[in-house]
């Protein structure tokens, strides 16, 4: 009798961690869902492909509740990847896993110095955290639909990215270390993701979101603005709602007491 020895192949397994939108419902949800559906129908595709997180932790709601919340999510084309802040009584099988272990990430980190004697203190200061939604660990530029374009990995040196292109419709740039600068303009449907702010040179048709590792004081600048969607610090606003006279002129956006301001820029 012939034994045919075959060797054990070997399981590739690699850590890898992406940008995921964190969603943190309030009370009561259907006042909450109208806020999200006026959001998608004014920036249709926001949600299509993105995982999303939902954040429960400040919300005292039952597994039933929650399995409903959930459906109408789904109904919405809003796919759940996990839930946070849940009580394991909550899950059951078939629904989103719990996640654990989010990762804070300062607002801008500041490249480190090689110091001769560093100062003792400098040890103890720590920048305002937030929970970061995740990061991308690979970069590259395609010219098909919802191409990604991400930043290098070099987060202790690099702290902007200076785009010399347009940005086309249905690429993404990401980039959570810092400020996102495009010299040219960025297309209907694109969209601008920074941990800082984001400088566009350009018409900015599509989306801009700065601030989105929890940087408040993150701005965004526009040559002219007919953008899709803003956003500050998490903080979301349409263009169209902001004043008429502002539309196709050159706007910077910041955020004050939680209201995103814009004003005209000479």
């Amino acid at each position: 009798m012939t034994e045919v020895l075959t060797e054990p192949r070997s399981i590739r397994i690699k850590g890898r961690s992406f940008l995921a939108v964190v969603l943190s419902p309030d009370l009561p949800v259907d006042n909450w869902l109208e806020r999200l559906d006026d959001l998608a129908s004014r920036s249709a595709g926001f949600f299509l492909g993105r995982p999303v997180v939902l954040d429960v932790a400040e919300l005292a709601i039952s597994r039933d509740e929650l399995k409903a919340l959930i459906a109408e999510l789904s109904s919405r084309n809003v796919s759940i990847m996990g839930l946070e802040g849940a009580r394991p009584s909550m899950v059951e099988r078939g629904m989103p896993p719990i996640l654990k272990g989010g990762r804070p990430v300062s607002d801008v980190d500041v490249p480190k110095a090689e110091p001769e004697s560093p100062p003792a203190d400098e040890k103890k200061k720590t920048g305002k955290a937030s929970k970061a939604s995740g990061k991308t660990d690979e970069s590259g530029e395609t010219e098909t639909p919802q191409a990604m374009i991400t930043a290098p990995q070099a987060r202790s040196v690099v702290q902007s990215l200076l785009l010399h292109e347009p940005v086309r419709s249905g690429q993404s740039v990401i980039f959570t270390e810092g400020d996102v600068t495009v010299i040219g303009s960025v297309a209907s449907g694109a969209e601008i993701i920074a941990g800082g702010s984001i400088h566009i040179y350009g018409a900015l048709r599509g989306r801009a979101m700065a601030g989105s590792v929890g940087n408040a004081s993150a701005r965004i600048f526009c040559r002219k603005m007919e953008a899709e969607l803003l956003a500050i610090d998490g903080i979301y606003k349409m263009a169209e709602d902001m004043p008429p006279e502002l539309l196709g002129k050159p706007v910077q956006l910041w955020l004050e007491d939680d209201v995103i301001k814009a004003e005209k820029m000479a």
